[in-house]
């Protein structure tokens, strides 16, 4: 059975706020109680790079949510750049080869792991439409995910609804990171293809991004131990 500790570092709080501010209270009202956080473009405009790096510091594991989509050279060049910031995850669209494999240039002999955002959980069959492609996001979340895993990336973001399948045609050591994670009965704001942590895990999700129903909570610590209690009943269940 994993570790009091290594239950809690399968809970990622993102940081989804726009000012260095309300992170830094943030993460200190959570300090004993969550030790990985994700900072995304909100926050990266607000010196979030700087924050990054300090937390990484720290001892804190951070998930830098970049979400970086470019032509080859420059995307390898910015992999490079966020490989020196002693960041652990760093995601990239997983919408090619030639981006995948710039990344995995660029990344070098970091150990910095790289993750290929498949379909974003906020998306449905008719936004997909949109974009130019018939596929149901079930179907397009598993097609990059095998180019992400035949590329050589560590893991992808994913729905807990498509994880099981994922994990069918990747094996035990890719990485499935997942969000859109709400308890049952409460709200989805504007997350489309949700799931509760305990499905999530159980269909095979290594770790799981949560943002709003903890950082908007009237007790942000309690919010947080009452996720990582349901990946504990999971992983327990799954044991």
């Amino acid at each position: 059975m994993a570790s009091n500790q290594a239950t809690r570092n399968r809970l990622i709080v993102a940081l989804d706020m726009p000012t260095l501010e309300e992170a830094r209270r943030l993460v200190q009202s959570l300090d004993t109680t969550v030790s990985f956080y994700k900072i995304g473009l909100e926050l990266l405009f607000a010196d979030g790079l700087s924050f990054a790096q300090n937390l990484s510091e720290q001892g804190k594991d951070v998930f830098l949510d970049m979400k970086l989509l470019d032509i080859g050279n420059t995307v390898e060049r910015a992999v490079g750049n966020a490989a020196e910031l002693g960041v652990k995850f760093l995601t990239i669209h997983g919408h090619d080869q030639k981006t995948l494999k710039a990344a995995l240039n660029g990344r070098g002999a970091s150990q910095m792991k790289l993750l290929a955002v498949t379909v974003l959980t906020s998306l449905n069959k008719n936004d997909l439409k949109q974009q130019g492609t018939d596929m149901a996001p079930a179907e397009l979340v598993l097609h990059r995910a095998k180019m992400a895993y035949e590329a050589g990336f560590d893991g992808v973001i994913a729905s807990g609804q498509e994880a099981a399948n994922i994990r069918k045609i990747t094996g035990p050591d890719f990485l499935i990171v997942t969000p859109g994670i709400r308890l049952n009965g409460t709200a989805t704001d504007d997350q489309e293809r949700v799931i509760t942590p305990g499905h999530a895990i159980q269909n095979g999700a290594n770790y799981l991004v949560v943002g709003r129903p903890i950082t908007q909570a009237d007790d942000p610590v309690v919010a947080a131990n009452s996720f990582i209690e349901h990946i504990k009943h999971a992983l327990t269940t799954q044991a």
